[in-house]
């Protein structure tokens, strides 16, 4: 190919790029519709990142995906009234063109694959939700609510709760909603309303409310009714304590972003959601860490058995820890973060159990909090019951991420240049690091890289849709 139509090729994929990126944002704002190419988002996406995405699909199916094969099928989506799901375009492309060479069935292709999401989820109400604590979690999960305001948005974000109330207090809260050192700037505009006590962020109208104890607020002065209160405080963690919740007017459901004792339901989504019952008014969303090992320890069961096991988590610090070396009632946690590796407990492994039973008593699990900001790694050693090998358990852990129904939970990648800054952002509970498996016979190590603050949301964020009965479809299907 000359140099010529290198140009023009790319000059191509560029504007069918930016001719997808309105169509792609009218689709989620109007219709809830989340549109992918191999599970790579592809709202709010820059024209090269669209690109970029397209390319990708080569690593997966060993062929390449234009722009211009998968933008009939953009184009074919925005006519349907299809609702509240997310559409992996890239799926539906490669299967249509592996038994098609013309377009004239696609519009045809597309009513039948996504018929089930035709008018889905019109007879929900929409939600209002609440935040108590405006914390790391608080603020990611803000901005993944803020991300889907639109008319057909039904997580209404109406407020959150804070204690102090210092001068000064609004602009700083907003002010570390607009930035993040480690997630980078917020997508849109934040105003402060001092008058009324407020933050609007992208049009969304976030009441500010400040209280000391869970059952001082009265919800319903403030127009909320019937809401989810998604603590995240971490302060409260038992039936007792987060039930204070349910005592403020307005306030019907309360997850915990942390893992909850006593008989509180722990839920990692996509993989025990289905526990939520209707009258279910209390619910954990468990921990970064549990919801990262969950989904492939499951995944790994299901095919080989698990024998037993342990998971060694390198974590990033936490807020918990000091900047400095100073007292702190927990074991090698008061000295500072950002200095050393500190070895400490954690509870993930058993927790596992309670999301999934089957594996009860077989892990046990330690963690070492690294030097950095974000982006944690589950180093899980594992006896099976069946024998297998690296390549065998990395092909499987491929297509689990890639056509089951695990896909939005779990991510695979190849590169072998891969390390954990570039995972800052990931949308999924777990990325399987295949270059990095070790299996021989019965036994095998798979490194698990997660995003302990943004991909811990999205999470919560399904929780969340699970509680309030506004479940997202996920087509095609695995």
């Amino acid at each position: 190919m000359s140099a010529d139509k290198h140009l023009q090729s790319w000059q191509e994929r560029f504007e069918l790029a930016e001719a997808m990126q309105p169509m792609l944002g009218k689709l989620y704002r109007n219709q809830g519709v989340e549109v992918v190419v191999y599970g790579k988002p592809l709202l709010n996406a820059s024209t090269i990142e669209i690109i970029k995405a397209h390319r990708l699909v080569r690593r997966h199916v060993g062929e390449k995906l234009r722009l211009r094969e998968s933008f009939p099928f953009v184009e074919a989506l925005s006519k349907l009234a299809v609702k509240q799901c997310k559409v992996d375009i890239g799926k539906l492309a490669v299967n249509y063109w592996r038994d098609n060479s013309d377009a004239s069935g696609i519009e045809a292709y597309m009513a039948e694959a996504l018929a089930s999401a035709i008018g889905y989820g019109d007879d929900v109400a929409p939600r209002d939700v609440v935040l108590y604590g405006f914390g790391r979690i608080g603020r990611l999960l803000a901005r993944l609510l803020i991300e889907k305001t639109g008319k057909s948005n039904k997580l209404r974000l109406r407020a959150i709760v804070l204690r102090g109330g210092k001068k000064g207090d609004l602009e700083k809260r907003a002010s570390l909603l607009r930035r993040d050192s480690v997630h980078g700037p917020f997508n849109g505009s934040v105003e402060v309303d001092e008058e009324n006590n407020a933050i609007i962020a992208n049009g969304t109208y976030i009441q500010v409310i400040y209280a000391n104890s869970p059952d001082e607020v009265d919800y319903t002065q403030y127009g909320i009714n019937d809401a989810l209160v998604v603590d995240n405080t971490g302060i409260w963690k038992d039936e007792a304590g987060l039930g204070l919740h349910l005592k403020s007017p307005g306030a019907t459901k309360v997850l915990l972003t942390a893992p909850a004792k006593g008989a509180i339901k722990n839920i990692v989504y996509g993989v025990n959601e289905g526990d939520i019952l209707p009258q279910d008014t209390i619910v954990s969303a468990a921990s970064c860490t549990t919801n990262a090992i969950t989904p492939v320890l499951k995944a790994v069961n299901d095919k080989y058995g698990i024998e037993n096991g342990h998971v060694e988590t390198i974590h990033s610090y936490t807020n918990d820890q000091n900047l400095i070396d100073n007292y702190h009632t927990a074991d090698r946690r008061g000295r500072s973060a950002p200095l050393n590796m500190v070895i400490t407990e954690t509870g993930a492994a058993k927790a596992v159990a309670k999301a999934l039973p089957v594996l009860a008593g077989k892990l046990t699990g330690n963690a070492i909090r690294v030097p950095t900001p974000n982006v944690s790694m589950a180093i899980i050693s594992l006896n099976l019951n069946t024998e297998t090998s690296k390549d065998d358990i990395n092909e499987y852990l491929k297509d689990v991420a890639l056509q089951s129904a695990l896909q939005n939970q779990i991510d695979f990648t190849e590169s072998t240049e891969i390390v954990s800054s570039d995972l800052v952002g990931s949308r999924y509970a777990g990325v399987v690091d295949s270059q990095a498996t070790i299996a021989e016979g019965k036994r095998a190590i798979l490194y698990v890289w997660y995003d302990n603050e943004f991909g811990y949301s999205c999470q919560v964020v399904g929780v969340m849709q699970k509680m309030l009965g506004l479940e997202y479809l996920s087509l095609p299907n695995a």
